[in-house]
């Protein structure tokens, strides 16, 4: 449990820096995330190759667990920590919901980029666009909020590449 406070349990934010500390080259975002303590939460860990591959390591170290319910305890506590609340929200589902969720607590998100390639008509989370948000109070009424349709992996670089040559 290095690294992870004992009463919030080792959540996937303690394990993305774990990972990031052994990885230790310079290019890897969690790299970073570990050297500046930066919160990165996965909020579907258990879901998918990953979750397996977590179910699997602990039939042979009973010992290891995931506690979710930490994470949870800093996404709230990163909530009402701030002054302003902004979101680059990258795909839908699960993600995108932990981000507006917690926000509603705070009287919603201050600004929003939302990316998505999922369609609005068919009434799914990753579908709902950020005016859905509004009326849930998880995004101020007033907040500049824009929906991006496109793919990520080419729409994230021409976004960094923007950013920096602005410089």
């Amino acid at each position: 449990m290095t690294g992870a406070d004992a009463w919030l349990g080792f959540g996937s934010i303690h394990l993305v820096w774990a990972l990031g500390e052994r990885i230790g080259t310079e290019d890897s975002l969690i790299y970073w995330a570990a050297k500046h303590r930066i919160p990165v939460c996965i909020p579907g860990i258990t879901d998918g190759s990953i979750g397996a591959q977590l179910f699997m390591f602990r039939q042979k170290y009973r010992d290891f667990h995931i506690d979710t319910l930490a994470d949870e305890q800093v996404m709230s506590d990163l909530t009402w920590d701030v002054e302003t609340s902004n979101a680059l929200m990258v795909g839908g589902g699960i993600s995108k919901h932990h981000v507006i969720w917690w926000n509603q607590y705070r009287g919603g998100l201050d600004a929003a980029v939302y990316i998505t390639t999922a369609p609005e008509h068919d009434g799914s989370l990753s579908g709902a666009r950020l005016r859905e948000a509004i009326s849930w109070g998880k995004m101020r009424p007033e907040a500049p909020n824009v929906c991006v349709e496109g793919d990520a992996s080419v729409l994230l670089p021409l976004l960094g590449a923007d950013l920096f040559t602005r410089g």
